[in-house]
């Protein structure tokens, strides 16, 4: 029998087994979708299932996860071989932690890794991230001072060991939350995608002859990190540099600086220069300042092979230490969503002479826009929810920004119904905003228009995470900028954009998410189109007169 690590696969086999595997991801978050409690999960999509092998290298993650996730889950798994050894794991063990450093970069996140054993061999992990819908403290806020303010913090743990519940660790968690129920529900239904995995995989094997995942994982990540090389190498060499500002919080202004090398098949992104970490919870952790700068990279250069560990190798990226980038512990980090996915846009304006067909504008949903109610309901029992919807995408070279979408995150929004059936918030109005899409040779996607009624007999509060306010997305290669996000209340009124604020029953709130950036010179935008958007109501027929000369 030829060497596991040089076992050879014809292109067809691998091709077939690749597609497996996927589809055994895709089988666990349909577990996950269809098991979970909370609509995060189950009408949101914020969540992601990814297979390893032995050494905790990524094969293969589910279609539609969170990419962030999917990249970061094995640097998470390595951490915990580090602290359990390969010798110490056995079958229906599941190991958890939601650190902020060694995970996903804030505490709403579990991540949870259970081992797959065949004949008697520990030979991979499957492994699930979720957003929970609390962990306590703050709940999901902007405004703390430091991590121990924003919730429980739980160190790499056995969630189960053989199979067997730690009560211990369920009792800490469960009694430190609002809504014990739907987070019980989340974290069972996690261990249910991944006991789902670890059948399908040994299935696999089983059907396939192989012993264990270790040379099909080789060849795949070989494969993969072939694909980015050689994608990258048609990029020019050179150093390409942008700067992106935005709200931060309060007078601390967020200033990105972003600095690409590109050297042959390799490319380095560094963050010199990029404001310090401030004593709020939008400081981003380098694990997610990776993921979403990795992440946009593989969109631009090589959108179409499936992702795996080696889809990442030929990219390195660096931030100073105590940057908002990077910052040390304990600094809050609750909101990192609201500077990390900023970095999809600097990197894009970075690249965007280099790359003109392959990059899009910066989009009006990056940072996504979060508003999280919670109270009590008539009966007396704890409510919390968060309100998922998104501004619009940047435009490309090709088309116009897809409209109320997510990027680089790719979370839902899920149905209205859903979310006025678990928590007293009614959604009045939920559409299109006309004119919110920046001008361009291809507009950029529309924000929308949310109002929502708060229908408690008692006040509740109101947690709102967003940006966008005083720097809206900007347009690319000529292209002008998108709309920018307004908060207010019936009486006009705005609460605090990154802040908590007590809201009284009865009272109304309008949420404007952000419009995407233009694209190209507005006034080379085909008029059949510009008319088109006017007669749809997308664009007013003040707008298309005054950035497009249509009349």
């Amino acid at each position: 029998m030829a060497d596991r690590l040089t076992e050879t696969f014809d292109p067809i086999s691998l091709e077939i087994y690749w597609g497996r595997l996927i589809s055994i991801a895709d089988e666990a978050a349909t577990s996950l979708v269809r098991t979970a409690f909370s609509t995060i999960v189950r009408e949101s999509n914020d969540y992601a299932t990814v297979i390893m092998d032995r050494n905790g290298d990524s094969i293969c993650e589910n279609t539609g996860g969170i990419a962030s996730f999917s990249c970061i889950l094995p640097k998470t798994t390595k951490i915990f071989l580090d602290k359990f050894p390969l010798e110490s794991w056995r079958p229906g063990d599941a190991v958890i932690t939601n650190d902020p450093w060694l995970a996903t970069g804030h505490l709403p996140d579990f991540t949870v890794v259970t081992p797959i054993f065949h004949q008697g061999s520990l030979i991979g992990f499957a492994g699930c991230i979720s957003h929970s819908p609390d962990v306590g403290g703050s709940l999901w806020a902007a405004d703390c001072h430091e991590l121990f303010e924003e919730g429980i913090r739980i160190l790499p743990a056995h969630l189960l060991r053989a199979g067997e519940w730690n009560g211990t660790l369920l009792d800490i968690l469960l009694g430190n939350v609002r809504v014990p129920r739907q987070v019980l529900g989340d974290l069972e239904a996690q261990v249910v995608a991944n006991d789902v995995a670890v059948r399908r995989i040994v299935e696999f094997l089983d059907d396939t002859g192989l012993s264990d995942l270790q040379a099909l994982s080789a060849t795949l990540q070989r494969r993969s990190e072939a694909a980015m090389r050689k994608a990258i190498e048609s990029v020019p060499d050179g150093v390409y540099s942008a700067t992106l500002d935005a709200d931060g919080f309060d007078e601390q202004l967020t200033r990105i600086v972003c600095t690409v090398t590109v050297s042959g098949d390799t490319m380095h992104i560094d963050y010199a220069g990029t404001s310090s970490q401030i004593n709020r919870g939008i400081n981003c952790v380098l694990n997610y300042t990776h993921a979403y700068s990795v992440y946009p990279i593989k969109c631009a250069l090589d959108p179409l092979s499936p992702r795996n560990e080696g889809s990442y190798r030929a990219i390195t990226v660096s931030a100073p230490e105590r940057s908002i980038l990077n910052p040390v512990f304990p600094a809050p980090v609750g909101a990192r969503q609201l500077t990390g996915h900023l970095l999809a846009g600097v990197i894009y304006q970075a690249l965007s002479t280099a790359l003109p067909d392959k990059i899009i504008a910066d989009c009006g949903g990056a940072p996504s826009m979060r508003a999280l109610f919670s109270g009590a309901n008539r009966d007396g029992s704890s409510f919390s929810q968060v309100l998922f919807a998104s501004g619009g995408m940047g435009a490309g070279p090709h088309q116009d920004g897809l409209s109320t979408t997510a990027f680089p995150t790719n979370v839902g929004a899920g149905s209205i119904e859903a979310y006025e059936s678990v928590a007293p918030l009614l959604v009045w109005k939920k559409g299109l905003r006309t004119d919110s899409g920046g001008a361009g040779r291809q507009r950029g996607g529309l924000g929308q228009e949310v109002v929502i009624e708060l229908c408690t007999e008692a006040p509740a509060r109101l947690s709102l995470l967003s940006d966008r306010h005083n720097h809206p997305a900007v347009g690319i290669l000529g292209g002008l900028p998108g709309a920018p996000s307004v908060i207010a209340f019936e009486d006009g009124t705005k609460p605090h954009p990154k802040s908590r604020s007590v809201v009284q029953p009865g009272r109304r709130i309008t949420l404007l998410y952000a419009g995407g950036g233009g694209y190209g010179d507005p006034r080379s935008r085909d008029r059949a189109a510009v008319l088109a958007d006017v007669a749809d109501g997308y664009v007013s027929s003040e707008a298309a007169k005054l950035h497009y000369g249509v009349e």
